[in-house]
């Protein structure tokens, strides 16, 4: 007797010369598409060797059938519950026209063929590990699945509301600012008022900002305008500055106001217009921050299959945008974010919620791999009829030992209690299941990049 063995211990497969010898013991049957060897529960079952065809191998779970095995020629069915007379473990079908050898007394043929106790018992213990392991997984999957459930009633009301007194409070903040200026009737003047009111409304509605900033360029503007506004008597202009770049304020849009106030009057304009926009930032995250919350409840409904979004057409960019808003706490103690986005790339028809938790997951990852440290890049283009998406971090990189187990459920290489192993399962389920996109990675140290490609037409 002799064997070859596949890429698992579990599944041995039996050469030509052993498939003949199997025939003379036992019965060679053939079996038509969809046709029932054994069901799981019986008491009574054969065991069977694959000539031709395959057999396909599910358990119940609930409600729901889960892929075990799928066993081809050399290989065969069964478990250790045929050595103890307890009942099948699985059910086994045809899923095409096949040839199978059956036996009906497993016991029978280990005593006719000692020698075939050494293939067959060691096989079969480990598929019963197997089988084990992965019903505890799918248990867990299905936790998952009532979890999300009471999940969506506990957070989506708490979060809808967050969400809409934010959408207000952008409202009521503006009609309070304009209010603010009132009082100061004899050091703001009318123009003075509706110069600064509408400085502060195109700065909020992003009239001014027109192209994405490096880090480099956007810390020279801030030293000129810091600079500029120094020259001109302003208060802790090292401290505004950074609150009028960000929003696309430069000198040319503030020379109006500087033109028609004096000098303690422009300080005052610039101290209560920096304090408007960073209320007005806060504002925003905060809205950002409660629709997290319902967008992480649909990530893990998604995972388990609980609810279905709508699809819309969505601007890649803005979703990434806000994902690193989201990670802004965690970036900004030494992570420097370079935007590569591409111009040619268009709006996707796609689940935007979901995909923003993608984004969230690959540069949450991105940072913890480089411990808060370092540079990431995020770049996108065209490629063919997909986007691609790449998000690129200078951390130590995957080590070789683990990427094969990257995307499984469960897994982590972060420390206990800083990972579910759940975030690249969820993120694959995502892009693969729902957008018919891909994810991959490329890493060594010093450089990971995950690639995403999403269909622009779904």
């Amino acid at each position: 007797m002799s064997e070859t063995q596949s890429e698992s211990s579990l599944f041995p497969i039996l050469d030509d010369h052993y498939l003949e010898d199997l025939k003379a013991c036992g019965k060679v049957l053939k079996v038509n598409t969809g046709e029932l060897l054994y069901r799981e529960g019986d008491a009574e079952y054969c065991f069977y060797v694959v000539l031709s065809g395959q057999i396909k191998i599910t358990k119940r779970l609930g409600t729901e059938e889960i892929f075990v095995a799928a066993h081809r020629r050399g290989e065969f069915t069964g478990d250790l519950n045929m050595l103890s007379g307890a009942a099948s473990q699985a059910t086994a079908y045809s899923t095409e026209p096949s040839q199978v050898i059956q036996f009906q007394d497993f016991k029978e043929l280990l005593k006719s063929c000692p020698s075939s106790i050494d293939l067959f018992i060691p096989a079969l213990a480990e598929r019963s590990k197997y089988l084990e392991v992965k019903l505890r997984q799918q248990e867990k999957l299905a936790e998952l699945g009532k979890l999300s459930a009471s999940l969506a009633h506990e957070l989506n009301n708490p979060a809808a509301a967050g969400n809409r007194a934010a959408k207000q409070l952008h409202s009521a903040i503006a009609t309070l600012q304009e209010n603010m200026l009132s009082p100061r009737g004899q050091q703001f003047s009318a123009q003075h008022r509706q110069l600064l009111c509408q400085l502060q409304h195109k700065a909020v509605h992003r009239e001014y900002y027109k192209t994405e900033l490096s880090p480099l360029e956007e810390s020279l503007q801030e030293e000129e305008l810091a600079d500029w506004l120094e020259s001109l008597g302003v208060d802790d202009a090292w401290d505004i500055s950074p609150s009028l770049v960000s929003v696309g304020i430069e000198q040319s849009h503030l020379e109006p106001l500087a033109a028609v106030m004096e000098s303690a009057t422009f300080n005052e304009a610039l101290q209560w217009l920096e304090a408007s926009l960073t209320v007005n930032d806060l504002v925003t995250e905060l809205e950002l921050s409660t629709s997290q919350i319902s967008d992480l409840v649909g990530a893990i409904k998604s995972h388990s299959y609980v609810d279905r979004g709508a699809i819309q057409e969505i601007n890649l960019h803005q979703g990434l945008d806000n994902s690193l808003k989201i990670l802004h706490h965690k970036l900004k103690y030494g992570v420097t974010v370079n935007r590569e986005y591409s111009s040619e790339v268009p709006q996707v028809s796609a689940y935007p919620g979901e995909l923003n938790q993608v984004w969230t997951n690959l540069i949450d990852n991105a940072i913890d791999a480089m411990n808060g440290q370092g540079e990431l890049t995020i770049r996108t283009s065209l490629e063919n009829n997909c986007v691609l998406i790449e998000i690129i971090d200078n951390g130590a990189g995957i080590p070789e030992s683990i990427k094969p187990q990257i995307f499984d459920a469960f897994f982590t290489s972060k420390a206990a209690g800083k990972g579910s192993g759940l975030g690249l399962d969820i993120s694959r389920g995502i892009i693969v299941k729902k957008h018919k996109g891909k994810i991959s990675f490329m890493s060594k140290p010093g450089r990971t990049n995950f690639q995403v490609r999403i269909p622009i037409k779904q």
